[in-house]
């Protein structure tokens, strides 16, 4: 079925996630508008791993050439002993994800690879400082008020709106994400910092010990980033806000007696930041009425397998496709087929993420890798 004559969708959150669900709807026809409480973005100091799972979809958006040349190409993900350096998995990638896979696997600079998105929705039609204060799903539309005294009516409202997603507030009530105990630490390193040391510097590995990890990659094809983020027990949530500085110290007092190219790294850090990583439990439902969510607004978790946002543009991808089936009027049946052809695949993978098990020992990844969205026959929804 087609979509109908005049169809409004409003995603809030203009992350990967909410930039994908807009590009892709877009694309097939329908009128959407994307509400971001960011007053602009900038490109802040962040990697991001994109699977051949992902790089299928940006294939459809027409970005996955641009992507490949922007991005780093690692031929493994190496997991190293993060003391004694030795290897504890060579998973292939590089030309191998290409050909087994269907798609290429890159590390890119997250501020790089958004922009691209961002780059992809019709212009006009993204929306910056629109802090969501209340949502009336009237049964009929649905009104969004937002902070700055506007508003909006939609047809369907797509939370796209992250762990402290207002959308899943409406729907569910509010409740604080739980903090899981853990920190992340993440920096970006110039890659010129690291050319005086007598080391070997991977393009794609993880570093662990028992309770603790440092993953490291480049953000760019030109090699002249490299970047770190961790995942360290912080047992008591001591500070405040979605980031804090931290320092060389801390870092060297959480990676003691690690290997002397993660000591190297440490050195090289002149600035990082220490993030709390937090969760939520499975969500009893992903949509009511006509409010749906995707990503981390649905089933956020750990970045220890590095497809949080890979599931968000998954989902994306997913509810284009039973929007496409079902046409707008008929957004209920879409919904049911959306969580019934993305809940246990997310879930899976939310599982996977939190228990931090992923690629230590040798294993096929390519329920992961060499998932493609497009060739899943739909499952039919059914209404709980």
């Amino acid at each position: 079925m087609g979509t109908t004559s005049t169809p409004r969708i409003a995603v809030v959150g203009a992350g990967l996630g909410g930039a994908a669900a807009a590009a892709l709807l877009q694309q097939a026809g329908f009128k959407v508008d994307v509400y971001e409480q960011s007053a602009e973005f900038s490109r802040l100091g962040a990697g991001i791993h994109m699977g051949p799972n992902v790089m299928k979809v940006f294939r459809r958006l027409g970005i996955e050439d641009r992507l490949n040349q922007m991005g780093s190409h690692p031929d493994f993900w190496f997991s190293r002993d993060g003391q004694t350096g030795d290897y504890m998995s060579r998973i292939p990638l590089g030309e191998f994800a290409r050909k087994e896979y269907g798609a290429s696997y890159i590390t890119v600079h997250r501020g790089d690879l958004h922009a691209l998105q961002i780059d992809s929705i019709q212009e006009d039609t993204v929306h910056f400082g629109k802090r969501l204060e209340s949502v009336d799903d009237s049964g009929d539309d649905v009104n969004l008020t937002f902070s700055d005294g506007t508003s909006v009516r939609a047809d369907i409202v797509i939370g796209a709106d992250g762990i402290n997603s207002k959308i899943r507030e409406v729907l569910l009530g509010q409740e604080e994400p739980t903090y899981s105990g853990w920190v992340a630490h993440r920096a970006l390193i110039t890659g010129d910092k690291l050319a005086k040391y007598d080391l070997k510097f991977e393009d794609c590995v993880k570093w662990w010990t028992e309770d603790r990890h440092m993953m490291v990659y480049y953000t760019t094809g030109k090699r002249d980033e490299y970047y770190y983020v961790t995942g360290v027990p912080h047992p008591e949530l001591d500070f405040e806000g979605s980031f804090v500085d931290s320092s060389r110290e801390e870092m060297f007092a959480a990676f003691e007696g690690y290997h002397p190219t993660v000591q190297a790294l440490i050195e090289s850090t002149d600035s990082v930041t220490k993030w709390p990583l937090k969760n939520r439990n499975p969500l009893p439902l992903w949509s009511q009425g006509r409010l749906v969510l995707l990503g981390d607004a649905c089933h956020p978790m750990k970045p220890h397998m590095a497809q949080g946002a890979g599931m968000a543009i998954e989902d994306a991808a997913m509810l284009t496709r039973c929007l496409q089936e079902t046409g707008l009027s008929d957004y209920r049946t879409a919904f049911e087929l959306y969580e019934a052809n993305r809940k246990e695949r997310a879930s899976r993978v939310q599982q996977v993420s939190n228990d931090n098990t992923w690629l230590r020992t040798q294993e096929d990844p390519a329920w992961v890798y060499g998932y493609d969205l497009y060739e899943q026959s739909l499952k039919s929804g059914n209404p709980v």
